[in-house]
């Protein structure tokens, strides 16, 4: 089951970056994803809008341990005769024999050089790297929209970093710019996953074109940040997420009953959509404990089981600390 996993991955994941005579997402000349228009007499063609949808594909990532192989040698044996015979699927992502820090290897459909171009985007914040997380469309679009004609009718994609200007799609704009944080997290982490393979020597600039270099576990943490200065109060006392409801800000009642909305405005972090979306945005909590008990060493040493071991040392402690008392 393992390897027929395996294989639809690559099946896909060569799909998507494509090399044959048909369109795909990936586009070479912008070094990003982009959805793929199939019209009804069979042409193709791509939506160059810079959306999550660009970005997702860098999510489609995870890393094994040596001891896997160790383990399962049968379930190896047969993923190479397979990549034997279809060498063509790892020609354009990752290749899956390479190995990487510790013995592991990776399945992802970004090989380091797409990865480095599309990462180049994400952290861009005249792109999508906001100061409270990623935004879900391009900031880009806010001076060059995407206008896509058909016939006599325009139909246009701009950046909207809040709620929608016009009735379309019921009226929010809810992937048109704002910050959402279930895909925030998908992102930090694939950023750990990327880093406990290539480790310290892979480095890219975070912000793009600030000269500032950081490894993969440092961009992920610094997302982290990022989303969680939405919460928390700035140096002026006020918290991003209440934007200017002056009573969440000011009242001693309410300033301190954090509510997590839907998602959050794309330029000043301010709660928006539901607010009470305590499921997924729940996960900020999570991203602030990670970073606050785990190191970029433990994270190399340990891999996947870093955060994990993290937690369960923490639960004997206390459970050891509960019997001596």
């Amino acid at each position: 089951m393992g390897t027929k996993f395996a294989q639809h991955f690559l099946w896909i994941a060569s799909a998507m970056v494509h090399a044959g005579d048909d369109t795909g997402m990936w586009d070479e000349e912008d070094g990003f994803f982009y959805d793929v228009l199939r019209l009804p007499d069979g042409t193709s063609q791509r939506l160059k809008v810079r959306s999550m949808v660009g970005l997702l594909p860098l999510c489609a990532v995870t890393v094994f341990d040596g001891e896997l192989k160790a383990k399962y040698p049968g379930m190896g044996r047969r993923f190479q005769q397979f990549l034997s015979a279809h060498s063509e699927l790892a020609a354009y992502i990752h290749d899956p024999a390479k190995i990487g820090c510790s013995g592991r290897s990776m399945m992802a459909v970004l090989n380091e050089t797409k990865l480095r171009q599309v990462l180049a985007k994400m952290l861009d914040e005249r792109e999508f790297l906001s100061l409270y997380g990623l935004r879900s469309l391009s900031r880009y679009h806010a001076e060059h929209p995407y206008v896509f004609r058909t016939g006599s009718l325009d139909y246009i994609v701009s950046y909207l970093p809040a709620e929608s200007d016009t009735g379309m799609f019921g009226g929010n704009s809810n992937w048109r710019g704002p910050i959402w944080m279930p895909v925030n997290g998908l992102i930090i982490r694939a950023l750990l996953m990327y880093y406990t393979y290539y480790g310290d020597d892979f480095t890219i600039e975070c912000p793009t074109g600030s000269g500032r270099r950081m490894n993969l576990y440092q961009v992920a943490e610094e997302l982290a940040r990022r989303l969680s200065s939405i919460f928390l109060r700035g140096k002026d006392g006020r918290r991003p997420v209440y934007g200017g409801t002056v009573k969440f800000q000011q009242d001693p009642h309410w300033r301190d009953l954090l509510l997590f909305h839907e998602y959050f405005h794309g330029e000043n972090g301010a709660g928006l959509g539901a607010s009470h979306q305590t499921g997924w945005t729940g996960i900020i909590a999570r991203a602030m404990h990670l970073f606050a008990t785990t190191t970029p060493e433990q994270a190399l040493q340990l891999g996947k089981r870093a955060g994990v071991t993290e937690v369960v040392d923490r639960g004997a402690k206390r459970v050891a600390a509960s019997n001596d008392r």
